[in-house]
């Protein structure tokens, strides 16, 4: 049988506030399978990217836990998780998180570089994949000479270049125009059967939920199928 590649048990998210808690999840239930693809969809506020984060390891749960590809997320050191993600997981955000006196080229390399490629190896794979998401003449720039579309399409390959299991995008078009980002995610999905890798999308577009395989809900502090 094959195993989930990510799971989320029973995770719950509290913050306080002054002397009250806010429990923004409240038991959150979800398996996802390789190759999947599945948009979680709910109103401004409701958790959306709070769970995202903590999918990924960069938040901790209050209660529950966080298994990707059969290995806890939550509970562990900083490096663990580090590990994990650098192994396992790619993330594309609304902003692209590029440094600015990065090149494109070097910046979807370092993944690469951290899981201790050689520099011959991980820029040849760094050209493919720019190349492959029609950056190949954008190599040597830098963020800042790069127009919005293109900065995403370089953070998609960013996240891909270490051949994930999973990727978790938070509105990765939502900073787009329409043309750029029906470019980008189209660029996702073609990646993602190419690849098979799992896609966790949380987006507010409900075309963009609609090409996945599953859409759920997140309202009240739990995951719920979409009407």
């Amino acid at each position: 049988m094959t195993e989930p590649v990510l799971e989320c048990r029973n995770v719950v998210r509290e913050f306080r506030e002054g002397t009250s808690t806010l429990q923004v999840l409240r038991g959150v239930n979800l398996a996802i399978m390789p190759a999947e693809r599945v948009a979680i969809i709910g109103a401004s506020g409701s958790g959306k990217t709070t769970l995202l984060q903590i999918m990924g390891g960069l938040d901790e749960p209050t209660q529950g836990g966080v298994l990707i590809n059969g290995a806890a997320m939550h509970g562990t050191t900083e490096a663990a998780k580090g590990e994990l993600r650098n192994r396992y997981v790619g993330f594309v955000y609304q902003f692209q998180h590029l440094l600015p006196e990065f090149t494109a080229e070097e910046k979807v390399a370092m993944p690469l570089l951290i899981r201790r490629e050689t520099k011959s190896v991980a820029f040849a794979a760094a050209r493919d994949l720019l190349g492959r998401v029609g950056l190949g003449e954008r190599l040597t720039h830098k963020p800042g000479e790069l127009s919005g579309g293109e900065r995403q399409r370089a953070a998609v390959a960013r996240a891909l270049i270490t051949r994930p299991q999973l990727v978790l995008a938070d509105e990765p078009t939502g900073n787009l125009d329409s043309g750029n980002g029906e470019h980008v995610l189209g660029l996702m999905l073609e990646l993602n059967q190419e690849l098979q890798t799992s896609l966790v999308i949380v987006t507010h577009d409900h075309s963009i939920a609609a090409r996945m395989d599953r859409v759920l809900v997140l309202e009240d502090g739990v995951l719920k199928p979409s009407a």
